[in-house]
């Protein structure tokens, strides 16, 4: 099971419009059980962000560094964390 601090929990509720078209998280509790439902991931660095692409085999279209964190699915946590959510 993940567990998501406040920090990642408050970030997901302010920017889930990136990746989807209407709120799927009105408050902290039902943010972490959608994040827990579609087994999001925190990594530590924007190199992270790229290997957890790589691994899943997920084409970013020759993107790198900057431009991968423009992806819908990457939400900057603010404090050098990276939040991806597979939508």
């Amino acid at each position: 099971m993940h567990e998501f601090d406040d920090v990642v929990l408050q970030c997901f509720l302010k920017n889930q419009s990136q990746l989807f078209p209407e709120d799927v998280a009105a408050n902290l509790e039902e943010a972490e059980a959608f994040l827990e439902e579609c087994m999001a991931v925190v990594v530590d660095s924007v190199e992270e962000v790229i290997a957890y692409f790589e691994e899943e085999g997920i084409d970013m279209n020759e993107a790198v560094g900057d431009e991968i964190l423009e992806a819908s699915e990457v939400f900057d946590v603010g404090d050098g964390r990276y939040l991806i959510v597979e939508g």
